[in-house]
C-alpha cells in the first residue's frame, strides 16, 4: 500500500492474452499484491487494466513487467491510436483461425470414414494415413495451440487455473492418446482403420479459436459508444496566427487562440464566441435536435456542429478538459469499473477450474471402472468433453459485457453513469428527491401575468415599466425587461433608484414610475385598486404605478419545464415515490408540486439542511436518489444513495453526483432508471444461463452423450450467446 506523502498516479493498460474470468482475476490479484499499488481493476470485456499506484515506488514498466510474468502482455493505453488494440487483436485472431482451419479441415474430412451413414462420402486415401493425420494435428496442437500451453503454464506456475488449463488438458489427452495408438500399431498392415482422435484435438482448438473471434468481435461492438464519441472530434482546426487563418492539427491549438469556425464544420474545442452569429447543433451533448442560436459571449462546445454562419471563437478548454473529453472519460470509467454483482462471478470463477478438473478425473475413473467395462477410449472421450464444455468464459463475460453495452447505450442517450456501481445501484432506487429551481422548473423567472388596469393602454404601459426595470440586476426585473422587448422600443430612463427589498423608482418621459411590493406602495400611499390571487398561486407579485397611480399588476414565476409533469408521472408508474426538496417558500413550492403531480413537499430548507433531509429518508430504509443542479444541492447529491446531476447545472453539482444527465430534461431521469433496471436484468440473465449451461452441460458430457468436438462448439456458443444477449441493450429505445 502507498505510504503517507506518496504521489498517487493512475494509468490504463491495454492487456493482451486474457481468455476468461480467471485470467483477469489473476492479473488483478497480482497487481494488487505489488508494493505501492493502491488499487487495480482488470476488465475482461474491455481488455484493460486501471491501476492507481504510488509514483515514488513504482512506474509503468514495473506494472507491465508484472503482467508479463503472469503470462500476458500489456502496453500503456493510447487515446489517439489510429487503430484500437482490440481491432489489431481481431485481425491477429482471424489469421490464426484461418491457418488452424486449413490444417484442421482435412482431419474433419476423415471423420466421414468413421460413420456408417457417411460411408458414401469420398475421403482421399492419403488422408486416412495415420502419419499424415499426426503431422496435420501436430501443427495445430503445438503451432496454433501453443498459446493454450503457454497460458496454462503461467496459470499453474502462479498457483491458479484458467480456460487454457482446460483446453490444454482436453486436447492433449486426445492428441497423445492418438499418438500412443499409432506407435502401438505401427507394424500393423491395417493402420488406416485405427480409431484415432487427432481430428478431435485439432477441431477443438479451431472451434475454440472461432468462438474467441466471435467473442472479440461482439466485445468490440459493445464499446461502440466510445468510438462514436471519439469520431465526433475534428482532427484539425483553423487558427488565426499573425492575423491570418491557418489550418493546424487539433493538438496544436492553445488556450486563448482565436479559431475560425466555418458553416458545416465541427467545433474543435470548448470556446466563447467573439464575433459572428450562427445556429449550432448540440444534439451530441444535449440530445436536443433543434439548433441553438449563438452570438457574441455565448459558449460553444467541442464536436458540436456549426450549421450556417461563420463564427470566430476564443479557445477556453482544450484537449482532455473539453466537455466531450470529460464525457468520454466518464463512459470509460464506468465501463472499466466493476459492478458489485461482478464479485460473485469472480469468486465462482476463481474456484471453478480446479473443480472442473476434479470432475473430469472422477468422470474418467467412474466411466472406466463402472459404466464402460474398462473401455479406455470412451472414458477418455467423456473426460475430454467435461474439460472442454466447462470453460468459465461465459461466466466471466456475463457482467462486464452488460455494463459496457448498458452504459454505452445510456451515454448515447445523454445519461452518463460514472461507475458500474452507480449503474447497478440505481436499480434499487424507490424514492427520488427533486430540487425545484432549475430541475423541475426552468430556473429562470418569467412573466406569467401582466394585467393592465382600468383605462390604461398596455402598449404604452409595458415599454415604460420594462425600461425602468432595465437598470436593475434583480432576476424579477430581468424577466420584466425581457417581457417588454415584444412591445416595441423602450424610452430612455432619466433617473433610477433601487430600493433594496422593495423595488425601484425611475423617471422616463417625465413620468414617475414606481414598481415594487405592497410595502413600497404603502410607503408612497398608493392604493392597489385591483386584487388578484397570484400570491396564493406561488407567484412573485410586483405592482407598477405611473405618476402615483396603480396601472399594472405583474406576476412572475419560475416556469415548470415542459416535460417535468410527464416524467414525474412515469416515475410514479414505475413504483417510485417522488418528493420535492427546496429552499423556496412553502406556497410557491406547493404550487409547483401540484402542477407536476408531486404530493410530498419539503420546503424552506437551507442548503446545509438538504443532506440531513436525505439522511432522514434513508433512516426509513428507503433507497434514495437526489436530482439537482445547483451548488446548494451538492451535499444532498453526495449524501444520497445515488446522486443525479442535471448537465445544465453547476460543475460542483456534477462532480458530487454519481450520474449526469446531459440535457436538463427530467425524462432523462426516467431513462436512467429504465437503463439501470434493464442492465441489471440482463446481467442476471447472463449469470443464470452461464451457470445453467455448465450445470446442464457437465452431466451430459460426463454421461457420454456429447462428443468432445460438439462440447467445444457448445462452449464457444455459450460465450458468444452471453455477449449477444448483452448487446441487446444497445438496441433499447430511450
Amino acid at each position: 500500500m502507498a505510504t503517507i506523502g506518496s504521489q498517487s498516479k493512475e494509468v490504463t493498460l491495454d492487456i493482451q492474452g486474457m481468455t476468461c474470468a480467471a485470467c483477469s482475476a489473476r492479473i488483478e490479484r497480482g497487481l494488487n499484491k505489488l508494493e505501492g499499488v493502491e488499487h487495480a481493476t482488470v476488465n475482461l470485456a474491455l481488455e484493460t487494466g486501471h491501476v492507481s499506484y504510488d509514483n515514488s515506488q513504482l512506474n509503468e514498466e514495473v506494472l507491465i513487467s508484472k503482467i508479463q510474468k503472469l503470462g500476458y502482455d500489456a502496453v500503456v493505453h493510447q487515446e489517439n491510436n489510429e487503430k484500437d488494440h482490440r481491432e489489431i487483436e481481431i485481425e491477429r485472431k482471424t489469421r490464426v483461425l484461418i491457418i488452424s482451419a486449413i490444417f484442421s479441415l482435412p482431419l474433419l474430412w476423415t471423420m466421414f470414414a468413421h460413420f456408417s451413414f457417411t460411408k458414401g462420402v469420398y475421403v482421399p486415401d492419403f488422408l486416412m494415413n495415420p502419419y499424415v493425420q499426426w503431422a496435420l494435428a501436430t501443427i495445430v496442437q503445438f503451432g496454433i495451440g501453443w498459446q493454450f500451453y503457454k497460458g496454462a503454464y503461467y496459470a499453474l506456475r502462479n498457483k491458479s487455473a484458467n480456460m487454457d488449463v482446460l483446453v490444454a488438458l482436453g486436447t492433449s489427452a486426445a492428441y497423445f492418446y492418438s499418438v500412443y495408438i499409432v506407435l502401438k500399431n505401427r507394424e500393423h498392415i491395417g493402420m488406416h482403420q485405427l480409431n484415432l482422435y487427432f481430428e478431435t484435438s485439432a477441431i477443438l482448438i479451431t472451434l475454440i479459436l472461432l468462438g474467441k473471434l466471435f467473442e472479440a468481435r461482439a466485445k468490440g461492438h459493445s464499446s461502440d459508444a466510445i468510438k462514436k464519441l471519439l469520431k465526433l472530434q475534428p482532427k484539425t482546426a483553423i487558427v488565426e496566427r499573425n492575423g491570418k487563418p491557418l489550418e493546424v492539427p487539433i493538438r496544436e491549438v492553445q488556450l486563448e487562440d482565436i479559431l475560425v469556425i466555418k458553416p458545416g464544420t465541427s467545433i474543435p474545442v470548448d470556446a466563447v464566441v467573439v464575433s459572428g452569429n450562427s445556429a449550432v447543433n448540440e444534439s451530441m451533448l444535449t440530445g436536443e435536435s433543434l439548433p441553438v442560436d449563438k452570438s457574441i459571449g455565448d459558449t460553444v462546445y467541442a464536436a458540436t456542429l456549426n450549421e450556417n454562419g461563420t463564427l470566430r471563437v476564443q479557445a477556453k478548454k482544450i484537449g482532455q478538459d473539453t466537455v466531450l473529453s470529460n464525457i468520454i472519460h466518464v463512459v470509460e470509467e464506468a465501463q472499466g469499473s466493476k459492478a458489485p454483482i461482478q464479485r460473485l462471478a469472480d469468486q465462482i470463477s476463481a474456484i471453478f477450474v480446479p473443480i472442473v478438473v476434479t470432475l473430469a478425473v472422477i468422470t474418467f475413473i467412474a466411466s472406466y471402472f463402472f459404466f464402460t467395462d474398462g473401455n479406455f477410449t470412451q472414458s477418455l472421450e467423456r473426460m475430454i468433453a467435461v474439460l472442454v464444455i466447462a470453460c468459465p468464459c461465459a461466466l466471466g463475460l456475463a457482467t462486464p459485457t452488460s455494463i459496457m453495452a448498458g452504459s454505452g447505450r445510456a451515454a448515447e442517450s445523454g445519461v452518463l453513469f460514472k461507475t458500474a456501481e452507480a449503474l447497478e445501484h440505481t436499480n434499487t432506487i424507490d424514492t427520488i428527491v427533486f430540487d425545484k429551481t432549475g430541475t423541475i422548473t426552468k430556473g429562470k423567472p418569467t412573466v406569467i401575468n401582466f394585467l393592465v388596469h382600468n383605462q390604461y393602454d398596455k402598449n404604452e404601459v409595458v415599454p415604460l415599466i420594462a425600461a425602468a426595470e432595465s437598470n436593475s440586476e434583480h432576476p424579477v426585473a430581468t424577466a420584466i425587461t425581457a417581457y417588454g422587448k415584444d412591445f416595441g422600443e423602450q424610452p430612455t430612463i432619466q433617473s433610477f433608484k433601487a430600493i433594496p427589498g422593495q423595488g425601484i423608482e425611475a423617471v422616463a418621459e417625465s413620468k414617475k414610475i414606481i414598481i415594487g411590493t405592497r410595502k413600497l406602495f404603502a410607503r408612497y400611499d398608493i392604493p392597489i385598486n385591483c386584487e388578484s390571487n397570484f400570491e396564493s398561486e406561488g407567484k412573485t407579485v410586483m405592482y407598477a404605478a405611473i405618476d402615483f397611480k396603480h396601472v399594472a399588476t405583474i406576476a412572475v414565476a419560475d416556469e415548470v419545464k415542459e416535460t417535468s409533469k410527464e416524467a414525474i408521472q412515469k416515475l410514479q408508474n414505475m413504483g417510485i415515490e417522488t418528493i420535492m426538496l427546496t429552499g423556496d417558500q412553502a406556497a410557491t413550492a406547493s404550487s409547483i408540486a401540484k402542477q407536476v403531480g408531486i404530493n410530498h413537499v419539503i420546503a424552506g430548507v437551507l442548503p446545509t439542511e438538504k443532506a440531513a433531509e436525505i439522511e432522514k429518508l434513508q433512516r426509513e430504509k428507503r433507497h434514495v436518489a437526489m436530482v439537482g443542479d445547483g451548488l446548494n444541492d451538492a451535499p444532498a447529491l453526495a449524501k444520497a444513495d445515488i446522486g443525479i446531476a442535471m448537465g445544465t447545472g453547476t460543475d460542483v453539482a456534477i462532480e458530487a453526483a454519481d450520474i449526469t444527465v446531459m440535457k436538463g430534461d427530467l425524462l432523462k431521469v426516467v431513462d436512467t432508471i429504465k437503463m439501470s433496471r434493464l442492465t441489471v436484468r440482463n446481467i442476471k440473465q447472463n449469470l443464470f444461463w452461464a451457470l445453467a449451461y455448465n450445470s446442464i452441460g457437465i452431466p451430459i458430457a460426463a454421461s457420454g452423450l456429447l462428443a468432445p468436438w460438439l462440447a467445444g462448439a457448445a462452449m464457444a456458443f455459450s460465450s458468444v450467446s452471453v455477449v449477444l444477449n448483452a448487446l441487446r441493450l444497445q438496441r433499447i429505445q430511450l
